[in-house]
């Protein structure tokens, strides 16, 4: 098998059980329906070591173009293999998505709510600023990248380090998944989102485009600076890249805190 379709398959499993969870949580007459935040983060972090067990050994199993950008950032990956582990990452999400649709094909007429239909395909913010929304992301794929690098680094049994790393993914979606349903991955909320927005669901509403360029770019900057900070800390190789990222990193945060003061009614004494 080529690593373009390890990255398909890989990714097109995390989606199927990903997305798969927040459908039954959030489509009517589902037999998980309610279930709740701590089921979705658990069936997301299996979905994830499900897809890491299935094409690990063949691709290392990135399934998410801000690991891939990341790694390739700090010369941990070939940046002439970019191209066909992003393409396969968006591919197998696109896929994916669409199967879930097939799975739970009666439940979208017994939904009525159209955002509940588009958050089983892709991410939207509890409260929308996008500024701080985007702050939201770039910590969790921080985070996200910073800990795949400290999993990487640690000596386990065989084949545990996939548990390891769903275990990774349930930490951040409990602890930072609040603000935005955390994508950290580009490919996980484009990819979806794309399938939303062609498939026939109906009274399925807009697919919200406005807000997708957060949880593709914010993971994107997320993700690179983790693994800028990690080998500027870690393995202690502070480079130009891990300056201009600081930078940029620092002026999104201002951004956002100028921007949440502004939008914050001050009382007159």
């Amino acid at each position: 098998m080529s690593e373009f379709m390890a990255e398909l398959i890989g990714t097109m499993i995390l989606i199927i059980l990903g997305a798969g969870v927040v459908a039954g949580v959030e489509l009517k007459k589902s037999k998980a329906a309610g279930a709740g935040w701590v089921l979705v983060t658990l069936g997301w972090g299996l979905g994830v070591t499900m897809g890491v067990y299935a094409v690990g050994n063949i691709s290392d199993a990135h399934l998410n173009p801000a690991v891939t950008l990341g790694f390739a950032a700090i010369g941990e990956f070939p940046w002439a293999k970019v191209p066909a582990y992003l393409a396969g990452q968006l591919i197998g999400a696109i896929i994916g998505a669409i199967i879930i649709y097939f799975q739970y094909l009666p439940h979208w007429r017994e939904t009525k709510d159209k955002g509940a239909k588009l958050g089983v395909f892709a991410t939207g913010p509890a409260v929308r600023s996008y500024p701080a929304n985007l702050v939201s992301e770039i910590i969790g794929t921080f985070v996200l990248v910073m800990g795949l690098l400290f999993i990487g680094a640690n000596e386990f049994t065989e084949g545990l380090n996939p548990a390891i790393v769903g275990l990774l993914i349930v930490a951040i979606g409990m602890s930072l998944g609040g603000p935005t349903g955390y994508a950290i991955n580009p490919a996980r909320d484009l990819g979806p989102r794309i399938a939303h927005a062609i498939l026939p669901i109906i009274g399925k509403g807009g697919s919200d485009w406005s807000y997708a360029p957060i949880p593709v770019i914010g993971p994107i900057i997320g993700g690179v600076y983790g693994a800028f900070f990690y080998h500027a800390f870690f393995d202690e190789s502070m480079g130009a890249g891990f300056w201009v990222m600081t930078v940029v990193v620092v002026v999104i945060f201002a951004t956002a805190f100028v921007n949440e003061q502004k939008r914050t009614p001050h009382s007159v004494s």
